[in-house]
């Protein structure tokens, strides 16, 4: 961050891998900071690299001046960026079960398309599915929206055949190549 560039704004500078969905989870996150864009640039590298400088104030219209909650955005956003979904496979008694799991944003919407990428992943894979839930449930003040995903009592599943789906559906949710 850096409050010498303008006399109106805070520049907040990422650098990050790119993503599926990086802007909006890149937004999210400031708007639930109370965070307000004025100006944006970005740029995508053909190395899948990304570069992305946000001029924006607080909701007051200040500029973000306080450590403690400039320290804050970075820290989430850095934790927003690296991990924006959880994936996972867990058995549940008989049956095998994928969870899914993304932040909701302050507003209550969820990311878009995630049930999509999630059910195309598996049609690729071959993977039926038995049952499919969607639920909300709140972590630490935090809303999550999770995807459970029953696969039935097939026969148990390999490890690598495991690590596949997770591999496969979180490249999907991603926007990576595989």
């Amino acid at each position: 961050m850096d409050n010498s560039l303008s006399s109106v704004h805070t520049l907040i500078q990422i650098q990050c891998g790119d993503h599926k969905g990086l802007l909006y989870d890149i937004m999210r996150t400031v708007k639930d900071g109370n965070i307000q864009v004025s100006y944006g640039r970005f740029y995508a590298s053909q190395n899948g690299r990304c570069e992305i400088d946000l001029f924006a104030v607080q909701s007051d219209g200040k500029k973000i001046l306080d450590q403690h909650r400039q320290r804050a955005l970075c820290c989430r956003l850095r934790m927003e960026l690296l991990r924006p979904l959880r994936v996972a496979l867990v058995n549940r008694g008989p049956d095998t079960e994928l969870l899914v799991a993304n932040p909701v944003e302050v507003s209550g919407k969820g990311r878009p398309l995630v049930f999509y990428d999630i059910t195309l992943a598996l049609k690729n894979l071959q993977k039926r599915i038995f049952l499919a839930e969607i639920g909300r449930h709140v972590v630490e003040d935090r809303e999550w929206e999770v995807y459970r995903l029953h696969f039935g009592e097939e026969h148990e599943l390999s490890s690598a055949l495991r690590s596949k789906i997770v591999d496969e559906v979180t490249n999907m949710l991603m926007g990576w190549d595989s």
